[in-house]
């Protein structure tokens, strides 16, 4: 028979207290009801800095919210339908706006072929943010981000809305691959920076600031695909039944978390695709760098390590012209649509 002990009372006092105090920011998920968007969903319920939840789906939100709504954080959950404007009702009043929402991707795909199937939605969705939230922070996490990240970032634009420090596309899980690939080599848990872009080769981690790992170049170039291809590691993994939708999840609750924290007074760094002028003479205006968060948003990308090696930096010089497509494919489709 299960005993109710005073380390069990002292842990349930604790989850609800801490949500007390918080000062309870306001946050959205866009695509609650998917396979990233309900775990994501969880672990906001969960995070004692997030004081009000809303959940927003074309179906199933509102039952994701009941659910959520019965675990015993101080935090207040509710869903919303395509009903009675439900995604205006949704996103008002937001600080932070996450949107997992769109077609996962099945085996043989890249993130890129999900572009026709999602680009529509992304737009739709930030259409309804750039109307009824435009000061909000804007974190997508829904592929190709390479791509929709900038559709969305021109949708604010042609609103007059655009705000570069407000919007970041989450290659969190790069970085969240990355340190936690470094951990399995060397022991040690340490924060590896990826930048570039969030697909395929356009992922640059950067192990050269690992000062702890020592690997030959055969299996550095191994441990740097793993982490650029390591979405379809999961895909295989699951057997067409679906995508990286739990370590996505806990990259986009981390990257909500930074946001907050940064918005309070606390000094964050992260990794986030961004508008960022580093490479603009390459004809790159998107790019995945190393940011320090305050409280508006993006206070600074930081400027690239002076030590990184000359693979990464011919893996930055690869990364570009890539990168500049599939920006332009974004924009595209909102100047055609």
């Amino acid at each position: 028979m299960f005993k109710f002990t005073t380390a069990s009372k002292n842990l349930l006092v604790r989850s609800f207290s801490s949500s007390v105090s918080a000062q309870g920011a306001k946050v959205a998920v866009l695509g609650a009801a998917g396979g990233i968007g309900q775990p994501l969903s969880m672990l906001l319920k969960l995070n004692p800095l997030v004081g009000d939840l809303n959940l927003y789906d074309i179906a199933n939100a509102p039952g994701v919210a009941s659910d959520l709504s019965h675990i015993n954080t101080s935090s207040t959950v509710r869903g919303f339908s395509t009903e009675e404007q439900g995604l205006s009702k949704a996103l008002e009043g937001r600080d932070v706006v996450v949107i997992p929402a769109g077609v996962p991707r099945k085996p043989g795909m890249t993130r890129d072929d999900l572009f026709g199937m999602n680009a529509k939605i992304a737009m739709d969705l930030s259409i309804a943010c750039a109307e009824v939230c435009p000061k909000a922070s804007i974190l997508i996490i829904s592929n190709p981000v390479n791509s929709l990240l900038p559709l969305a970032a021109q949708v604010f634009k042609n609103k007059g809305v655009f705000d570069p420090k407000k919007m970041i596309g989450i290659t969190t899980l790069d970085l969240v691959r990355a340190s936690r690939f470094a951990f399995e080599k060397t022991g040690k848990v340490q924060f590896i920076p990826v930048i570039g872009g969030h697909a395929g080769t356009t992922i640059v981690p950067l192990y050269s600031q690992c000062s702890s790992l020592k690997l030959s170049p055969e299996d550095l170039a191994a441990l740097v695909h793993r982490t650029q291809f390591g979405g379809d590691e999961v895909v295989q993994a699951k057997a067409g039944k679906g995508s990286a939708t739990l370590s996505m999840a806990y990259a986009g609750a981390r990257l909500v978390d930074s946001v907050v924290r940064a918005s309070q007074g606390e000094d964050v760094v992260e990794c986030g695709f961004v508008a960022n002028d580093t490479y603009a003479s390459e004809g790159v205006d998107y790019f995945a760098g190393i940011l320090r968060l305050g409280k508006e948003g993006v206070s600074e990308i930081l400027p690239l390590p002076e030590n990184i090696t000359q693979l990464e930096k011919d893996a930055i010089k690869a990364a570009l012209p890539q990168l500049a497509s599939a920006a332009k494919k974004g924009i595209d489709f909102v100047t055609n649509n």
